[in-house]
């Protein structure tokens, strides 16, 4: 790990006092855990991010989730870990995220915003079976009464059933789980440590059970690989027979770190496909617009024919549109659907 990282001053992410520990148990072998204490919990979103959100909690960095298209593989780099499969292996826990975000909370400058979770890593990877740290975290947004949401790939999230319940009594909780796809080769070879897509789906069927709604986040679709129109259908009958609340798709974004990950995956799995990636991911980190556009209108009429609804921006996390301008006209909305916003993956 990066040395410059650790220690007291200003600048330094964790203290110096860093213990690393590799389990070998079936459920984590291969597997080493950095285990540091967080300097700050609470992080700000960047000012240019279009994120609906200002405020997340990340209590992990690194995946077991190994999802081969993770944005947040840029970020190992930062710490000196390998962006591949030390991405993959070498996790990094806060051990003291709970305590610390109880404190922070409890600061005279903290304001109650939305704190959003899932946006960097997975918070219910495997790790939190072993590190149990978000129950301590939910229970520090309840007892203030703090509006959070959580994006999630992860089955362990209903260990926490009724934390998640007891924080809907107090506050605005909004859960959503990934699934971008059911093929079940192309789900073991692109996201290889997650569940099975079906055992997500019980998830959502589950949490609406308990009066907790939950919405999907129909992602990645994996142009050539997961957007065929009968996948694509697919995927929308089985979220709306699950119960989701809405389906919102979005297509696959490719960022550095990420890129080279995937087109390596790619060229091991689907050569015949590189070029094609190639030529579509020119221009940058995102497909064509026109492409985005025609996969969010073919979704959006799937939902609409099996009675969900796409979610607006912010909505599935349970988080209030900005107010209109006065004296606009709410009923004045374009023809055309909107522009999908390219949300951060997990």
């Amino acid at each position: 790990m990066r040395w410059d990282n650790l220690g007291e001053s200003p600048s330094a992410l964790f203290g110096a006092d860093v213990v690393s520990r590799t389990i070998d148990t079936p459920e984590f072998r291969g597997i080493t855990f950095h285990e540091v204490r967080a300097r700050s919990i609470v992080n700000r979103v960047p000012g240019a991010s279009r994120m609906p959100f200002e405020w997340t909690v990340n209590p992990y960095r690194g995946c077991s989730h190994a999802c081969v298209y993770c944005f947040a593989r840029k970020t190992h780099s930062y710490l000196d870990l390998d962006t591949g499969q030390g991405f993959d292996s070498q996790i990094v826990v806060k051990v003291n995220a709970p305590d610390l975000l109880r404190r922070e909370l409890a600061g005279r400058r903290w304001r109650g915003d939305h704190i959003a979770m899932g946006t960097n890593v997975d918070c219910y990877q495997r790790a939190e079976g072993r590190y149990r740290l978000m129950p301590g975290i939910i229970t520090a947004l309840r007892d203030h009464a703090n509006p959070f949401s959580i994006l999630t790939k992860g089955t362990l999230i209903l260990r926490d059933l009724e934390l998640l319940r007891q924080a809907a009594e107090v506050t605005d909780v909004g859960i959503s789980v990934s699934v971008g796809l059911l093929d079940r080769e192309l789900w073991r070879t692109v996201e290889p440590g997650t569940p099975a897509p079906e055992r997500r789906l019980d998830v959502v069927r589950t949490l609406t059970a308990h009066g907790i709604p939950c919405a999907v986040l129909m992602a990645p679709v994996i142009p050539f690989l997961g957007d065929a129109p009968e996948q694509l259908r697919a995927t929308v009958r089985a979220v709306a027979e699950a119960g989701a609340g809405s389906v919102t798709p979005l297509v696959l974004h490719l960022r550095p770190g990420a890129r080279e990950w995937f087109m390596a995956w790619l060229g091991h799995h689907h050569p015949h496909l590189v070029r094609h990636y190639e030529t579509m991911y020119a221009d940058g980190a995102y497909a064509p617009k026109w492409y985005q556009r025609r996969i969010t209108r073919q979704v959006h009429e799937l939902a609409a024919e099996y009675g969900i609804g796409p979610a607006g921006p912010g909505e599935a996390r349970r988080i209030p549109p900005p107010s209109a301008d006065p004296g606009s006209d709410p009923t004045d909305a374009p023809d055309t659907p909107a522009e999908p916003t390219q949300l951060t993956l997990i």
